[in-house]
Order: structure tokens, then sequence, then C-alpha cells
């Protein structure tokens, strides 16, 4: 959740912007572009996922998690700022009396907006990839369906491995075999895998524009696309191989969807080496959430909600 929250402030000011306006603008990002950083929509919608699970426990139904959604969300009247599209037509959906699977079968149901929230499943199905997958399935079905849900499970997959000890080749590892391999995200990632395997002697910027040459859709009108944000994201980890700041550093620099594929990056970066690792600079970006895109999250802490996680699985 801590790595989930820094990638998210990191990435959040060149959110939408292209590698290549990045490195106009800035060079490269190397650390926080706002004085006082903090996350958006990624940060609050995982907090929503762990708040549903610490409602609900570990056997929590695809139907609990959307009760939960009616009772925090649906009932929000203020604007939602930030959310995507899916999380909309989610919440319209529920609104409107569609119960999942029905509420997450919509035109946008393959965004990113599961796999940015899944980072909590991860740390209660620790070192157990069916309750992962399962917990995902769930999770998902209130606002995803096909794509957008198995790039949760990738994610969700590869936090339970690292969280479990695992490394950064064993969670990438992880997350492919939890997705159907006759799907666009299994072949996202595994070209992303061999573009990683293949880059020794490369500099980061002809690694960056190699990986989004092969799996980013640069001619669509947003860069939501899960199998395309979820597979930089785990190429992220597989070039930062557990460095935890060399993760995150170079998933923000690839753009595009640049808060949620950091965000998505440092859940599982953070998972690797655990909060002690995370530098002292970046963790003054671990801060309550305002509730700026669900007002029910105000306050909420990401580290004491992590701990509380934590506290739910070592009681199973």
């Amino acid at each position: 959740m801590s790595g989930l929250a820094i990638g998210d402030a990191l990435g959040r000011p060149v959110e939408g912007m292209s590698a290549q306006k990045i490195r106009e603008n800035y060079g490269s990002v190397q650390d926080f572009l706002l004085l006082s950083p903090g996350g958006s929509d990624d940060t609050e919608y995982a907090l929503l996922t762990a708040s549903a699970i610490l409602e609900y426990g570990l056997d929590i139904t695809a139907d609990q998690f959307a009760d939960f959604w009616k009772e925090k969300v649906c009932t929000q009247t203020a604007a939602f700022l930030g959310a995507g599209f899916s999380e909309m037509s989610a919440i319209d959906n529920l609104r409107r009396g569609l119960a999942p699977p029905q509420s997450g079968q919509h035109t946008h149901a393959w965004s990113d907006g599961l796999a940015m929230r899944v980072a909590p499943i991860g740390i209660v199905a620790a070192g157990n990839l069916p309750l992962a997958i399962s917990m995902t399935t769930a999770d998902g079905s209130v606002s995803h369906s096909g794509e957008g849900i198995w790039s949760g499970l990738a994610v969700a997959a590869a936090i339970s491995v690292a969280m479990n000890g695992g490394s950064a080749q064993e969670s990438f590892a992880g997350a492919l075999q939890s997705v159907p391999q006759d799907s666009w995200t299994y072949r996202a990632l595994v070209k992303v895998q061999k573009v990683i395997a293949e880059g020794e002697g490369k500099t980061t910027p002809d690694l960056v524009d190699l990986l989004l040459h092969d799996v980013a859709v640069e001619d669509y009108y947003y860069a939501d696309l899960a199998p395309e944000a979820v597979s930089l994201a785990l190429a992220a980890v597989l070039y930062g191989a557990g460095d935890f700041v060399k993760t995150l550093l170079f998933a923000v620099n690839l753009g595009r969807d640049a808060d949620t594929i950091a965000a998505m990056a440092g859940a599982v970066g953070g998972a690797l080496v655990g909060y002690e690792a995370i530098p002292d600079s970046w963790r003054r970006a671990i801060v309550s959430v305002k509730g700026s895109c669900l007002e029910f999250a105000a306050g909420l802490n990401p580290v004491e909600v992590a701990e509380q996680l934590v506290a739910l699985k070592e009681s199973k």
C-alpha cells in the first residue's frame, strides 16, 4: 500500500504525458514534482477494496463488494474527481439496480481501474494465489470484465508472490501463470518480458521506447487500457529487480497512465522490499487521503490500513 501511494504521487503530475514529452519537459522524473505530493483515485480505490475486505473478511463475495460500493460510493453526491470511466459506469449500473457480474459489463470494462486497486488483496492473500485470484475476480466483477479482470489478476498475483518472499522474477512469473494464455494481457506480458530480458546494454530511454512500441496503443484516445498499463508496470518490476527506487522511476518515466502504472509498480515493488527499504524522503507522500475522489476515504492512511490487512491475514 505504501509503494502504491508513492507511485501514485510520483506519477500524478505526468499522467497523460508521453515518454517523449516527459523527456522534453523534465529530462526524466527523479523525484516528486509537487511540493506537497499526494495520491489520487488510485490510492483511494485501493483503500475502498481494503475497507471492504476489513469489513467482510477473506471470504468476501462479489455481492458483498457490491454492497460496500453501494453503501460507501453510490451514495456520494459530490463529484468523483479523477475517477475513471469504468468506475463511473459501474457506479451507474449499481445505482440502477444491476449486480455483479452485470454491473461490470460495460464499454470500458477493460480499463486498469481494477488492477490499480488490488494491492490489499495481494497483502491478505500473501503466498496464496488461488485466494488472490478468487478475491480479485469477486472485486473485479463489480466494475470490470474480461481483460480488466485478467489484468487485475496479474497485479494481485505478483503482490501475493512478493509478499511471500518471492523475487521480482518470481512475482512476474506468478502474474503470468494467473492470466489466461489466450488473452491480450498475457500476450502483452510476454512481450515486455522479452524486451527486458534482451535489454542488457540498452539505455533506459531506449528500453522505454521499445516497450511502448510493443504494447502501447498510442492511437487510442486514452491510456488506461489494462493490458498496456499492467504489462508496463510489471516490466518496471522486472527492470528494477528488487530495487524500489529504480522500479518506480522507470515506471513513472514510461508516461501514458503514469500515476496508475507507477502505483501498480510501486505496489509490487513495495511488497518485494518492505516499508523499511523505502527512502525516508519518499515516505512523506504516504499521507492520509483527502477523499477528493471517494469521500468516504477521507482520513484513511495507507500505512495504517496495510497494518490492519496484515493483522487480518495473520489472524487466519
